[in-house]
């Protein structure tokens, strides 16, 4: 009979945001995968639990899968767990994750921390629909794509940055952003716990020389309004509009006049008298 891979979240910060479920789950086990063995041998030793420990981390991860699969398969049970929150989400995991379930072993979430979330839902934006980015690409021209993306974003946007990367970042996001809100994120459930809010300006003014954990969320683009997109038109405009779709003059008074709620014969006698 096969083991079962679980991916258990761990805390972000504050040593009591765990589970009874995961700790329970890392008692049991026969094998705990980690991003650091260090960092995990210290959550370990203060829920008073021994067991064994492998590193599994992004440089290794890749060589590590077949290791971990030929231990689910002998029967043995794994739990994956990064440094901190939840595996897979910007951290190790994904990649066994796909290989476990190509070879129909069985994946078990155990939910718990996870800093994008935890930030969120404290930083007074749009919740409802959001996008994750992780970390901003190291190529240049990833970066500059992924930076363009977020410029055109219309959800909330969330970025997880490292401090000595912060003040470039906001320096890109300058222009991007323009004047929506930002809120930066640092050490989250941890003493130093700290929010910062503001637009672009404020945010770079403000984050001089911070340290830990920084998470940004910004603000997403407004959508355009359409009804005040074609109003803004000129009649001619508002018509050329509709006719480079392909409509027929009919269609396009009847468009221009549902648009501008006024009667189709005012539009068509407009036309008319040009």
């Amino acid at each position: 009979m096969c083991g079962k891979l679980y991916l258990v979240a761990t805390p972000i910060g504050n040593l009591e945001d765990i589970t009874l479920r995961a700790i329970n789950i890392l008692k049991e086990v026969d094998l705990i995968a980690a991003e650091d063995t260090r960092t995990t041998l210290k959550l370990l030793n203060h829920l008073g639990i021994k067991k064994q420990l492998i590193s599994n981390h992004r440089h290794n991860e890749e060589e590590r899968e077949n290791f971990l699969i030929e231990k689910l398969k002998d029967g043995q049970n794994i739990a994956i767990v990064s440094d901190a929150g939840t595996p897979g989400i910007s951290d190790p995991g994904e990649i066994i994750v796909k290989k476990a379930i190509k070879e129909n072993l069985e994946v078990i979430p155990i939910p718990g921390a996870c800093a994008a979330i935890t930030g969120l839902i404290a930083s007074g934006l749009n919740t409802k629909e959001f996008s994750f980015y992780g970390f901003l690409p190291l190529n240049k021209k990833l970066r500059k794509e992924k930076l363009e993306e977020i410029g055109n974003e219309i959800k909330t946007a969330i970025i997880y940055e490292a401090p000595h990367k912060l003040k470039d970042t906001l320096e890109d996001l300058k222009d991007i952003v323009e004047e929506r809100q930002i809120v930066l994120a640092r050490e989250l459930t941890k003493i130093h716990e700290e929010f910062i809010r503001g637009n672009i300006v404020d945010i770079i003014n403000k984050s001089e020389n911070l340290k830990g954990e920084i998470i940004l969320f910004i603000e997403g683009k407004e959508k355009q309004n359409k009804e005040n997109f074609l109003n803004n038109m000129s009649l001619e405009e508002h018509y050329s509009f509709y006719e480079k779709q392909g409509l027929i003059k009919k269609e396009i008074i009847k468009k221009v006049a549902k648009d501008r709620n006024v009667n189709k014969n005012e539009i068509y006698q407009y036309f008319i008298k040009k």
